[in-house]
């Protein structure tokens, strides 16, 4: 019975649940996986820890109604059920098996995720997280502490939701030398390129990409392609081997293509795609992101609207390129589901 914590309950926390709840047959009887969720704590919406488990209808509908979780209360002895707990006390006193770190975090520092990942390996916890932080900004100090304390540090949903890029690096692909991992990391910017080939200007596209809620209100960490380079920084750091930070991808966003430039790439028999990259180039490991053409015989130019899709060059196999979801409520939360049953298998 795998002990789960939540730290985070927004979107990613709830669609896990949702997950968890709509499949625990089907993920007993396939898999022998069985699970309780023990903890949540959230900065906004409170904390509740039982040991023998909480009732996550009822997790999901406090959140829905916008209640406390403070407020939970349950069937079991009231002197162990605990509310009002911090995320830190959460990590070191619950009984859980495995935190999953869902909170919001600042891409620049990494905080408070890492500190997170960094409490839970030294209280001898596994951790699940969809957050970009730890993985780009200190992925072998994670790798090292989470190896030291046995431990797993689980990453797959950090890169492109529940598409299974790095466990397809990992698994399928095990025994491939891979000398460039190419693609669309940025859904927001690739829709907004797709509505600029319909004829659109940047403005409107991008205007109609919030209203789709594909952007945020402040949409400069998609269009100036910050959140592809932590992706990229992370592929580095995961199929590449190295140790590469946010600062050490070259970075360049979508805010001066034109539609002079569409054309261009329409007149030549291409489109414009943000694409992120680490590759080998004469022996050493180059990454980057940047707008670049894209000729329509390549798989990456057929990717349209808010879709990402990776192109990985091996030497047994040659291409391959995997397409699928790059955000979500169900498919980040899968990508959290994968690496629960990784652990407990």
């Amino acid at each position: 019975m795998q002990k789960i914590a939540l730290i985070g309950f927004g979107t990613v926390g709830q669609g896990l649940c949702e997950i968890l709840r709509d499949k625990t047959d089907e993920l007993k009887q396939k898999y022998g996986y069985e699970w309780k969720i023990v903890a949540v704590s959230d900065v906004m919406k409170g904390s509740v820890y039982c040991p023998e488990g909480l009732n996550v209808d009822k997790l999901l509908k406090f959140a829905q109604d916008g209640k406390s979780l403070n407020d939970y209360d349950c069937k079991c002895k009231a002197d162990i059920l605990e509310t009002g707990w911090d995320a830190l006390k959460t990590i070191k006193k619950s009984n859980a098996d495995v935190i999953c770190e869902l909170a919001f975090t600042d891409l620049q520092t990494g905080e408070p995720a890492i500190s997170h990942c960094k409490t839970a390996f030294e209280s001898g916890k596994s951790v699940v997280t969809s957050n970009k932080g730890p993985a780009a900004l200190a992925y072998q100090e994670m790798l090292k502490l989470a190896t030291a304390n046995n431990v797993k540090f689980m990453i797959e949903g950090t890169v492109a939701s529940g598409t299974p890029i790095l466990n397809l690096a990992e698994g399928p692909l095990a025994g491939c030398k891979i000398s460039s991992v190419k693609g669309i990391l940025n859904g927001t910017t690739n829709y907004i390129l797709s509505e600029m080939e319909g004829g659109m200007s940047y403005d409107d596209a991008l205007a109609k990409a919030q209203e789709l809620g594909y952007a945020e209100a402040d949409p400069t960490g998609d269009v100036e392609g910050y959140d592809a380079r932590a992706k990229v920084a992370i592929l580095t750091n995961v199929v590449m081997g190295q140790s590469f930070g946010i600062n050490d991808v070259a970075c360049e966003g979508i805010t001066k293509i034109t539609s002079d430039d569409i054309a261009k790439a329409n007149s030549e028999n291409a489109r414009w795609k943000l694409l992120g990259s680490t590759e080998i180039v004469d022996g050493k490991v180059v990454a980057s992101v940047k707008p670049e053409m894209v000729t329509m015989s390549h798989p990456l130019a057929g990717i349209m609207g808010a879709t990402n899709a990776l192109t990985f060059s091996t030497d047994l196999m040659g291409d391959v390129t995997i397409v699928g979801a790059g955000a979500g409520r169900i498919e980040t939360g899968f990508s959290i589901l994968t690496d629960l049953l990784s652990i407990d298998h």
